[in-house]
């Protein structure tokens, strides 16, 4: 008896599973970009699956297989932020690093998309604690590992002592930035500000 169970077309009908289904990964790309547009574009109270869909140009199916609602989705791309982090800058000098984390951080904070997306998503951490922890995630352990690479360069390099409070330091690098970025959201930052805000931060972590 004659059998094609060998055959390269056999072979290849043995290697597809039944059912299996495919996430391409332009596809998926897609949707995380329409979700920030989204976002910007409405807010996450009035965002839906279908507008993400239809702003991705993917129909709500593709969605779905990805995330199985528009809160697991938003978590999802949240968390991924904390993921990626910053750059960790290595100038030599303390100041120095500082001034570059806030040039990074400050373009990244004062994107339009950024600017419409931080605080609506900070309205709804106030009554969603899974997107509160989401938030914290990105906007505090997104930096937390750089901004402690920095201490602990300066104090390798004497800068500053050894065994400064790591979250004590966080909150002088981190806080005046996100303050003005984020709560007082000036249009513009004054000439200078980095520079001395970099020199001023630079101080107070030599005086802990």
């Amino acid at each position: 008896m004659t059998t094609n169970a060998g055959t390269p077309q056999a072979k290849r009908r043995r290697r597809a599973p039944a059912g299996a289904a495919v996430l391409r990964e332009d596809v998926t790309e897609a949707i995380r970009v329409a979700v920030f547009e989204e976002l910007a574009a409405v807010g996450y109270a009035r965002m839906s699956i279908e507008g993400i869909a239809r702003r991705a140009g993917v129909g709500k199916t593709a969605v779905y297989r990805r995330w199985r609602s528009k809160l697991h989705l938003v978590l999802d791309l949240v968390s991924a932020v904390a993921v990626q982090g910053l750059p960790a800058p290595d100038t030599g000098t303390l100041e120095g690093d500082l001034r570059l984390l806030y040039e990074v951080t400050s373009r990244a904070l004062r994107h339009p998309v950024a600017g419409q997306i931080i605080p609506d998503l900070q309205a709804e951490a106030a009554r969603n604690p899974d997107i509160a922890d989401a938030v914290q995630k990105a906007l505090r352990e997104g930096q937390q590992s750089v901004a402690s690479g920095i201490v602990a360069a300066a104090a390798a390099r004497g800068e500053i002592r050894e065994g400064v409070d790591t979250d004590l330091a966080l909150d002088l690098i981190s806080g005046p930035l996100y303050w003005r970025a984020v709560v007082v959201r000036s249009p513009k930052l004054p000439k200078g500000y980095l520079a001395g805000l970099a020199r001023a931060t630079a101080g107070a972590l030599k005086a802990l």
